[in-house]
């Protein structure tokens, strides 16, 4: 298994990444702690969170995936071992958002201080602002950088015109610039990133970290009809998976994990690994058997005719 820089920044990553948004939700306390060791003893080095993860659950506030992360760098005593990577941008339960100078400052103090640690590795805009000048923006972030406290930095759900915009203001002032870019992307939400965001990426040497890798658990394999999607908390997110298009993806799916004796899941990854261009999917597990199934396809090659079946039975 070999890293992959992300980006320019001198930093490198396994070829998959944990998603941290499960931490404070899904999973809590010491089985925080047994996921993180599983996935680092295997051999992978970046888990990726947010300051917001994970608001959304009755009762938290945000700040909890960070919180669970810190206290396992603490016990652990793993932090040299580890790229960490978290977001700033999206609205906090006091109703705090944005991009300005200030309050990334500000944000970034109390997720060091959730995480336990001195600097955070990659620390990335998660939503945009259009009402915060980019150049404001990338001040507060050199400045981090400057003070020691962040090392590199990245974008997620920005345009590629605002993209564009702050990597010529990066330039032209001399400010830190972004490395990384985290869009959707997987084999049935292909369009918008290989259309828009691909062809850029390339021409900026930016690295790519991808979410939603599995299409919200479509491409498990595990929601084949709306009768699968009773009771689950991801109904609402499949159902858009289930048409012609979606059911040829599971097929190729299906029959390559059989080929390969793995699971569709792997499968699925192997392929994001292999898409020139991707640095690293990232990927969430609540227990180690689903851990253990995710990992394998760092190691799995999928020949030439395996993934041009899987582009053929995903095109769009």
């Amino acid at each position: 298994m070999k890293n992959r820089e992300l980006g320019a920044s001198g930093i490198s990553t396994a070829p998959l990444v944990f998603g941290g948004n499960v931490f404070g939700w899904t999973v809590k306390g010491k089985d925080t702690g047994l996921l993180l060791d599983a996935f680092v003893d295997a051999g992978f080095n970046t888990i990726d969170t947010a300051d917001v993860y994970s608001r959304w659950v009755e009762g938290n506030k945000g700040g909890e995936s960070e919180t669970e992360i810190g206290n396992w760098l603490r016990q652990s005593g793993k932090r040299d071992k580890v790229v960490i990577a978290t977001k700033v941008g999206a609205e906090m339960d006091s109703g705090s958002k944005g991009l300005k100078k200030d309050y990334i400052i500000k944000s970034a103090e109390a997720s060091l201080k959730r995480l336990q640690t001195d600097y955070i590795d990659l620390y990335q805009t998660h939503y945009d602002d259009p009402s915060t000048p980019v150049e404001e923006t990338l001040r507060a972030y050199d400045q981090l950088v400057q003070d020691g406290k962040v090392r590199a930095i990245g974008t997620s759900n920005m345009s590629v015109e605002r993209l564009h915009e702050s990597l010529k203001t990066s330039i032209e002032e001399g400010l830190i610039a972004y490395q990384t870019l985290q869009p959707e992307y997987n084999l049935f939400d292909r369009e918008k990133y290989e259309t828009t965001y691909e062809p850029f990426i390339k021409e900026q040497n930016l690295g790519v970290i991808s979410y939603f890798s599995l299409a919200s658990g479509f491409l498990s394999g595990k929601y084949r009809s709306e009768a699968d999607l009773k009771g689950s908390s991801r109904a609402g997110m499949v159902k858009k998976y289930l048409n012609q298009r979606g059911y040829r993806i599971l097929k190729a799916l299906d029959d390559l994990a059989g080929q390969y004796q793995t699971s569709q899941s792997a499968i699925a990854l192997a392929w994001l690994i292999a898409r020139p261009g991707i640095t690293a999917p990232i990927v969430s597990a609540t227990s180690l058997e689903q851990l253990n199934d995710l990992v394998v396809s760092a190691a799995l090659k999928l020949n030439n005719e395996a993934i041009e079946m899987l582009n053929i039975a995903s095109v769009y």
